[in-house]
């Protein structure tokens, strides 16, 4: 799973995923399903791949810069991955009397796989599932993952209430995703100046070339708003 995280989005580098390194992780997961067939988090994590890899090709523009996933193209996404990793999720819930980590985050992204469009999300459910997964595997990036859902389904005051507890997280001093993620609640705020400061901070923090960019393109289109404001 890390092998397709890196491959998913790049921790570093020029370019904003790396395919080659999703489709080994894949190759072996589905090795691993074969080898493991009553292991329902064996099936839960080939699903979480299946269905996150379905949407590789939506992640990137035309000039291979980061689509993030509300923006994204579904016409775009891969089918035949999605209904893989729907049936390797479905396989995973019916071995399981309950849901480990990987299933549940398999379920979430199922979520996503089953919304026609972004607006069709089901985002409490997406919540129900972070609560769970921080039950049974807390960390403070599932909190912040939690967070973004919250921010989603009941308004993005409740989601900045949340991340605004993470902010003291020694292991997210670094974490570039932290202000990136509270510079789109305050900016769905109107408060177009903090949100500028933290997008600017989220960019200095990132290794990625394609995510610093994206970064300063959002600091400067809050600079521009408050400008306007």
């Amino acid at each position: 799973y890390l092998i397709f995280n890196e491959g998913y989005s790049a921790t570093a580098g020029e370019d904003w995923v790396r395919p080659a390194l999703c489709e080994e992780a894949l190759r072996l997961g589905r090795i691993l399903a074969e080898l493991a067939p009553n292991e329902p988090e064996v099936h839960g994590l080939l699903a979480l791949m299946e269905l996150h890899a379905s949407r590789l090709r939506a992640r990137v523009g035309l000039s291979g810069e980061p689509v993030l996933l509300l923006e994204q193209d579904r016409s775009r996404w891969d089918r035949l991955l999605i209904r893989r990793g729907l049936a390797a999720l479905d396989r995973a819930e019916r071995l399981g009397d309950a849901m480990g980590p990987y299933t549940l985050q398999a379920a979430i992204a199922a979520c996503h796989a089953r919304a026609a469009t972004a607006a069709e999300t089901d985002w409490p459910r997406i919540t129900a599932l972070y609560d769970a997964v921080a039950q049974l595997a807390p960390s403070p990036v599932v909190e912040l993952n939690r967070a973004v859902a919250v921010g989603m389904a009941f308004g993005p005051a409740a989601g900045l209430d949340l991340v605004d507890a993470l902010v003291p997280e020694p292991s997210l001093k670094g974490y570039h995703l932290l202000p990136a993620v509270r510079g789109d609640l305050l900016r769905k705020l109107g408060r177009s100046e903090e949100a500028r400061a933290e997008f600017e901070r989220a960019a200095s923090l990132t290794q990625n070339a394609r995510e610093r960019e994206l970064l300063q393109q959002r600091a400067a289109e809050c600079a521009a708003e408050g400008m306007a404001g």
